[in-house]
């Protein structure tokens, strides 16, 4: 059991590197919801919408193909190098032709020039850094890449404070002051950009002595290998972005003028609910994605395989019953603006989907190890499909409501896809029925808790707490063993 250990300790590690930061951001929904009226939220959304395809391009499938090779390739240097090399020269040449191009494209969206250039310094600064990070997670340092991530946001969040409430009251309060020169009215947004620019500049920063490590060596048959792999994955990606963001750029675009930014924003905020989802979601995929490759060779790789599935499976369908149940508790806490209650009605759908979504994940891993990343891009471009055409149809009549199912509907589908080609070509022994009835199980009691006894914590907690003693019951014998401690 102390293959499970292990990866649980690594897990639990990048869970608070995970969790933490977006601890912060979860404090920046109230902060932005508060200080914003719901257009300008909706306009940053769909701002940070549009980074998300282009945080997945100037990754290029890189990151998974960094761990493939790392793992596979004996000279482990050349790796490194050779992506290194790779991240500086396409973000260098990025950034180049994107502040060349900075007013067309600023013409073409709509959007304030100035924006223009913080999203591409933020892009850039951003892509350069994920070459040093994979490295922390590849040589198993969970601790230094917790720290400097946590960092990131804790920067991001003091300064988004600074920006956004202490300033304009430090200029109201004392003019005169040195700081109130700083503050400049109606520049909210700018503040924003501002605040994540240096964030992500001081990042750069502290992993900066990666690159200045480096020989600068380029094994352009290596790297040919490596961008075969790493295509399909951006393509996946670039689906995978649509899946996840391209809604609230739909919406801005398909309803009348005069809501549609605003609906994005009310849409936008209640989505950040099933941010528990997420961060479980999130945590758990940068822990796994570097144990399935180390451990690819091993005899007993799929039973293990199945065994950490089921186990996701069981504490995911703690997590969405447990935050359906108390879902209208946290809107109180990340959304003080009643205004944006509205769109509570699609916070199950999107907790369920992000479920989906991490379980297609677990499921994903036979393409990597058997490098067929291609499926992986056909599985994502099949979801992408869905989210476009379901957006298309329902949005003019069912607004973000519309959005919210086209979303479940493309990750549920990517899930069944993946576990059916999965089980032609790399089979592994999941235990089908035991994940089915824990998820059925705490859909329904979701369904029965939100749609038929919302706020009645006299029902909601005790179906909590029977779904608690069911998994108990189920799975007591082997939860013991793995987390049992060794004797000392």
């Amino acid at each position: 059991m102390g293959l499970y250990k292990n990866l649980f300790k690594q897990t639990a590690i990048y869970g608070l590197a995970t969790v933490i930061p977006r601890m912060f951001s979860f404090l920046l929904v109230p902060l932005y919801t508060n200080e914003l009226p719901k257009e300008e939220y909706g306009k940053i959304s769909i701002i940070f919408a549009g980074m998300i395809f282009f945080n997945v391009i100037l990754a290029y499938g890189m990151e998974t193909a960094f761990f493939r090779f790392y793992n596979k390739e004996s000279n482990k240097n050349a790796v490194v190098e050779t992506t290194s090399v790779s991240i500086f020269w396409t973000s260098f040449i990025f950034l180049i032709l994107s502040l060349l191009s900075q007013n067309t494209i600023a013409k073409w969206s709509g959007i304030d020039v100035q924006f223009i250039t913080y999203t591409i310094w933020i892009l850039v600064l951003d892509a350069l850094v994920i070459v040093p990070f994979s490295k922390l997670r590849v040589n198993q340092q969970p601790i230094r890449y917790a720290v400097v991530k946590i960092g990131n946001v804790a920067v991001n969040l003091f300064l988004n404070l600074f920006f956004l409430i202490w300033l304009p009251a430090l200029s109201k309060s004392n003019p005169n002051h040195l700081l109130s020169n700083l503050y400049l009215e109606d520049f909210q947004i700018g503040y924003i950009f501002v605040s994540n620019i240096v964030a992500s500049l001081l990042t750069f920063l502290v992993l900066s002595p990666n690159y200045f490590k480096l020989k600068w060596q380029f094994d352009y048959k290596l790297w040919k290998q490596m961008i075969k792999y790493g295509m399909p994955i951006m393509i996946a990606g670039i689906a995978f972005a649509i899946n996840e963001q391209f809604d609230k750029i739909l919406l801005g675009y398909l309803l009348p003028a005069d809501i549609a930014v605003s609906e994005v924003g009310v849409y936008s905020a209640c989505y950040k609910l099933g941010l528990f989802m997420v961060l479980y979601r999130t945590a758990y995929t940068l822990g796994i994605e570097p144990f399935f490759f180390s451990h690819a060779s091993n005899e007993n790789a799929p039973q293990t395989y199945a065994t950490i599935t089921k186990y996701f499976v069981i504490f995911g369908s703690f997590i969405l019953l447990s935050v359906i149940v108390f879902a209208d508790i946290l809107k109180i806490i990340m959304i003080q603006d009643e205004s944006y209650w509205e769109a509570m009605k699609v916070v199950p759908l999107i907790i369920l989907a992000n479920f989906f979504l991490g379980i297609y994940t677990n499921l994903s891993v036979w393409y990597k190890l058997i490098d067929k990343t291609h499926y992986g891009a056909y599985i994502s471009i099949v979801g992408a499909i869905i989210t476009l055409a379901l957006n298309y149809l329902l949005i003019p009549t069912m607004s973000y409501y519309g959005s919210a199912i086209a979303t479940i509907a493309a990750y549920g589908s990517m899930m069944g896809i993946s576990y059916y080609f999965g089980n032609k070509y790399y089979p592994i022994p999941y235990d089908i029925n035991k994940i089915s009835i824990y998820m059925l199980v705490s859909i329904g009691f979701s369904v029965i808790s939100f749609y038929g006894f919302r706020e009645n914590y006299f029902v909601g907690i005790p179906l909590l707490i029977l779904f608690m003693y069911f998994i108990y019951h189920n799975e007591k014998d082997l939860l013991t063993k793995i987390l049992k401690r060794k004797p000392s």
